[in-house]
């Protein structure tokens, strides 16, 4: 149980960029032999990281007080981990979810075991399974932990190991992909059919006598954020249910020490390390833990954070978020009684992942021996744009690159051969990166840049709606309604179909009938349409179970196949002004 927290934090407030980055390190770890009232301590250093999706290349910058700063990429954030490490031998390395899913080529064209092995050689102890982790099913991910050779290698006749890595590397990751040296775990996904944990729900550390108990879980509502036929057969629970069940579970073995590693976050309202204000669901979670859990390391959100929310007894618990992408390392240090195991005090800060220190060189040599064997499909030219076409969404929810992609997805199965779709719905959180027009490339648009767009490969599938239906999707959109989302959330429609929804209408009656149209014309009730998605939402993700009641299913092509065409087909390409979709007041 946590006596007292202390949480020293440098505000990225109130510093620029550099500043924070030398302030940080001016910063004075506890003293790790002796706590504040003079009796012998334990003092452990925890490095946590969250949300790093693949981003083994330095990733874009990272925007601190407006202003941006270069940071990230495996191999400086290796060095950083180094230099904690150095300060303190007595050190743990942890995640809090979503180290893999939405990558960038470099890793996803690898299935992402360059990430895996990444974080092998960095020396990571333990992930919290995010929802992205479950984005290719369950069995892919049990393959990431126990390692083995991709199906689709298998059938297509190819070696389980690219061929073209350095000695060095091949050496070092072995002749077959070995999966993760550290442990995934997942508290809170249960196995309906063995009643058990898919992965260990805590793992634990020992230092110099006294353990510390790590918890990892996902957010329940995982299933919504994924296909739902790679999370069959598996059960979400609660998450601060799940962590207060198993609190007496660790005191029975001894630990006095409990960290929880939670892929859920909030979104803070203070400032960079501040939670004043925080909104989202973990303020809610950690208002319900255990007053023995000491502290949380969360993610989810790509937020920043170092702060105290009050636990079930009002007591203030450490609560951290490392933003994202590797850019960011949250610093942490517990100090634990030596005689009793428990925790006395904590403190944590954030650090940018900055480009002024050595990197490591194993690290920067993974990274070049894949960025060298993805190159060709990399660079590989697949059209031309004129200028950004953002994923930003008006105040309709709207936005010119949501226009790009259904219009792509429509034209590519419009054909009787991919089932003659009439309409295209596409998933905002399905676009990972904007189009963005670079000058000096004359809108050059690479399969890199397509991949960093759509990066979830994805197949299109065609389906039979009645107007109807259409309308109840079109609610599903908006709180309220049943399975509708927890906030707007608006799908992208394709060019002739056009509908105006009430800002203040009612749950179920936002949407106004007679304004859904295509090609100029009131879609009628009863009238049946052949409409084209991906097949996350044809499978119900993102809480769009009406998908699942589209009749006459058919699987056309690749979603990354349809946007190469469309560019192939009427590049240069121009962004039009979103228009198909009406916000009213």
């Amino acid at each position: 149980m946590t006596h007292h927290i202390i949480v020293r934090i440098l505000a990225a407030s109130t510093l620029s960029g550099a500043s924070l980055i030398s302030a940080a390190r001016l910063y004075a770890a506890p003293d790790p032999t002796v706590a504040s009232d003079g009796k012998p301590a334990i003092a452990v250093k925890i490095i946590a990281i969250n949300d790093f999706h693949g981003n083994l290349r330095p990733p874009g910058d990272l925007m601190l007080n407006g202003a941006p700063v270069s940071a990230g990429g495996a191999a400086h954030l290796a060095g950083h981990v180094r230099e904690l490490r150095a300060a303190n031998p007595d050190n743990v390395l942890v995640s809090a979810g979503d180290l893999i899913g939405a990558s960038p080529l470099i890793s996803a064209n690898f299935q992402d075991e360059p990430t895996i092995e990444a974080m092998n050689l960095l020396g990571l102890d333990f992930n919290a399974v995010g929802n992205h982790e479950f984005d290719e099913g369950r069995d892919e991910l049990l393959r990431m932990q126990r390692g083995g050779c991709h199906p689709r290698l298998e059938r297509a006749g190819r070696s389980c190991r690219e061929k073209g890595l350095s000695p060095m590397i091949r050496s070092k990751v072995g002749r077959k992909f070995k999966g993760a040296d550290f442990r995934f775990l997942a508290a809170n996904v249960f196995d309906r059919k063995s009643g058990g944990t898919l992965f260990p729900a805590y793992g634990v550390k020992q230092f110099h006598g006294r353990k510390i108990g790590f918890i990892g879980l996902t957010l329940k509502d995982t299933p919504k954020l994924v296909k739902p036929s790679g999370v069959k057969d598996l059960e979400f629970r609660d998450e601060a249910d799940t962590v207060n069940a198993l609190v007496p579970v660790l005191r029975s073995q001894g630990i006095e020490a409990i960290v929880v590693l939670i892929h859920e976050g909030g979104h803070p309202g203070g400032g960079p390390d501040g939670c004043a204000g925080i909104s989202g669901p973990i303020a809610g979670i950690v208002r319900r833990l255990d007053p023995e859990v000491d502290l949380v390391v969360s993610g989810h959100t790509h937020e920043t954070y170092a702060c105290r929310l009050p636990n079930a007894a009002g007591e203030p618990v450490l609560v951290t978020s490392a933003h994202d992408y590797g850019r960011l390392v949250s610093d942490i240090d517990l100090v634990l009684d030596a005689k009793t195991g428990e925790v006395i005090s904590t403190a944590a800060r954030n650090l940018v992942v900055s480009r002024d220190i050595r990197p490591e060189p194993l690290l920067t040599r993974l990274v070049e021996d894949y960025g060298r064997l993805s190159r060709p499909i990399e660079e590989r030219i697949v059209g031309r744009i004129t200028a950004t076409f953002s994923r930003t969404p008006n105040e309709a929810g709207e936005s010119a690159l949501g226009d790009l992609i259904a219009d792509a997805q429509l034209e590519a199965t419009r054909s009787r051969r991919y089932g003659a779709a009439a309409i295209a719905f596409m998933n905002s959180g399905g676009m990972r990166a904007d189009f963005s027009y670079a000058p000096g490339k004359k809108g050059r648009v690479s399969y890199r840049e397509a991949f960093d767009v759509q990066p979830f490969g994805g197949t299109l599938v065609t389906m039979t709606l009645t107007g109807a239906q259409i309308e109840q999707l079109l609610e599903q959109q908006f709180p309220g309604c049943p399975n509708g989302q927890p906030a707007n959330r608006i799908l992208q429609v394709s060019a002739g179909f056009e509908y105006a929804w009430n800002a203040g209408g009612k749950a179920c009656d936002k949407v106004d009938p007679a304004s859904i149209r295509l090609g100029g014309k009131p879609i009628a009730a009863g009238k049946i349409y052949r409409i084209v998605t991906n097949d996350f939402l044809a499978d119900g993700g993102d809480g769009f179970t009406l998908f699942t009641q589209g009749a006459n299913r058919m699987a056309a092509l690749p979603e990354l196949s349809a946007l190469e065409r469309y560019f192939g087909r009427h590049s240069p390409l121009t962004p039009g002004t979103p228009r198909r979709i009406i916000r009213l007041p």
